[in-house]
C-alpha cells in the first residue's frame, strides 16, 4: 500500500493519497484545487493511476479539485451519500464503502461539523488509520455553527464512532494549524481538551458555543462551488481564475 499525507498551507488542509500496490489504482482524499498539479506529479512519480477523488464533506474553507482532476485524469468523484449532489459518480456510506484495488476505505458516519460528514477507516495490516476530516482534529475538532452542524451531534459522533476504535488506531485529521500531522485514538481520548474522556456532552456544547470563531473567509465561494464538485462560479477571485479553467494544467 502507498500512503502519503500532503499539506496545503493556505487552508492548512491535509490531503491523503492512498494507492493499491497490486493494481496501482489510487484515491485522493480531500484534494485541494490549488495543489492539483502537485498531486498529479506525485501520482506520476509513484506510478499510480488516479481512480477516485473522495471528500469527507462539503468544505467551506477551500475548493475541492475533484472536478478538475476528473477532467484531466478521468477519475471518478466520490462523496458522502448525504450530500445529495448530482455531480458525483459514487455516493459512499457505511453500507457502501469505496474499494481502491484491493484496499477498502470504510466510511464512518460522523456528522456534527456538517450534517453529512464521513470519516474513513483504513486497514494498515498491522493496525488501523482513520482519516477524520473536520470531525476530530489533533487536540480539537471542527466547528459546528453552519452546514447543519451540531455540537451535541458531533460529541456523539466522536464518542460512539471514533473513540470506540482501538487506542492504537492512527488519527489523520483534515486540518492542523500547529504543524502536527498524526495522533491516535488513545491520545485524543486522554488529551483532547474538548472531547477527552470525562468531558460531558453539556460541557462540550458550552465550549463550542463560546469559541467565537470568525465567519470563514472562503465560505460563500467554497460551499456553492463544492456543491458542484469544485465548479467555480463566474465571480471567482483572480488568483483562482486560471486554476478554475478545466483545460489548464497549471
Amino acid at each position: 500500500m502507498v500512503f502519503r499525507q500532503l499539506f496545503e498551507p493556505q487552508s492548512s488542509t491535509y490531503t491523503y493519497l492512498i494507492g493499491c500496490s497490486d493494481t496501482r489504482q489510487a484515491v485522493l482524499v480531500d484534494p485541494v484545487l490549488e495543489t492539483f498539479a502537485r498531486d498529479l506529479d506525485l501520482l506520476a512519480d509513484l506510478g499510480l493511476e488516479l481512480a477516485y477523488t473522495l471528500d469527507t464533506h462539503i468544505h467551506a474553507d477551500h475548493l475541492t479539485s475533484a472536478l478538475k482532476l476528473q477532467a484531466l485524469t478521468g477519475a471518478k468523484i466520490a462523496v458522502p451519500s448525504k450530500t445529495a449532489i448530482g455531480c458525483a459518480d459514487i455516493l459512499v456510506s457505511e453500507d457502501a464503502p469505496l474499494n481502491v484495488g484491493t484496499l477498502t476505505l470504510q466510511p464512518l458516519f460522523t456528522p456534527g461539523h456538517t450534517d453529512h460528514h464521513l470519516s474513513y477507516l483504513l486497514d494498515l495490516g498491522a493496525g488501523q488509520a482513520v482519516m477524520t476530516g473536520d470531525c476530530l482534529l489533533i487536540d480539537g475538532c471542527g466547528r459546528t455553527d453552519f452546514q447543519g452542524g451540531s455540537s451535541a451531534v458531533l460529541y456523539k459522533s466522536v464518542h460512539s464512532k471514533l473513540f470506540t476504535l482501538p487506542g492504537d488506531a492512527l488519527v489523520y485529521p483534515g486540518h492542523d494549524y500547529q504543524g502536527r500531522s498524526v495522533s491516535s485514538i488513545a491520545q485524543e481520548r486522554t488529551r483532547n481538551p474538548r472531547l477527552k474522556d470525562g468531558t460531558g456532552e453539556a460541557e462540550f456544547v458550552k465550549i463550542m458555543a463560546e469559541l467565537g470563531l470568525p465567519y470563514p473567509q472562503k465560505m460563500d465561494l467554497a460551499v456553492p462551488a463544492n456543491m458542484l464538485c469544485g465548479q467555480c462560479p463566474d465571480d471567482v477571485p483572480e488568483e483562482l481564475d486560471k486554476l478554475c479553467e478545466i483545460a489548464v494544467q497549471g
